[in-house]
């Protein structure tokens, strides 16, 4: 609701809270018909109960941001290896090919030629591989931070632009093994 404000000119004070209610009348409803019985049905029907809950002393307290940053990097961790994926689908741990000239069996960490699949080895050390860029732009945005000494902040920046670097020379060169076409 809002306050009562004066007309500054003197007369037709009640004009000027004539006004300001019916404003603060068309905040709270609507000329639609549909959202009115929307508001009403449920609610003029329903009556919450009353209960008497209390927050277990455990949750009261929030985790600190580290925990918060390592579930975080966890479940990204989880996402972009195919964990869904390697549930669902169930794939070999590592596949084999064999030789064709000597007839032995070869252990193959990628499965090649399909975009859409995946063994489990590949997609952990593709989604490490993603993991470590990420931790190596948080590495870099640390290093900014000027209460550290600068041969701290040197160390993190340079941690960070290697993982970076390694990170992306990695992920390409398993591209490169998966699909043999790709980027030439």
């Amino acid at each position: 609701m809002r306050g009562k404000v004066e007309n500054p000119s003197g007369g037709g004070s009640a004009a000027s809270s004539t006004v300001i209610s019916s404003h603060a009348s068309s905040d709270h409803e609507s000329m639609d018909p549909i959202v009115r019985l929307l508001r009403i049905l449920p609610y003029g029907l329903l009556r919450p109960p009353r209960t008497r809950l209390k927050i277990p002393s455990a949750l009261s307290t929030l985790p600190s941001p580290m925990t918060v940053y390592a579930l975080v990097l966890l479940t990204y961790f989880a996402v972009v290896s195919g964990f869904v994926y390697d549930v669902i689908v169930e794939p070999p741990g590592i596949g084999s090919t064999q030789d064709r000239a000597t007839g032995a069996v070869r252990p193959v960490v990628f499965l090649p030629g399909r975009v859409n699949g995946q063994y489990i080895i590949e997609g952990l050390s593709s989604g490490f591989m993603f993991v470590l860029g990420g931790v190596g732009i948080v590495m870099m945005d640390v290093a900014l931070d000027r209460k550290h000494a600068r041969s701290v902040r040197v160390s993190l920046a340079s941690f960070g632009i290697s993982a970076i670097v390694l990170a992306y020379v990695m992920s390409m060169l398993f591209i490169r093994i998966k699909i043999p076409a790709y980027l030439r």
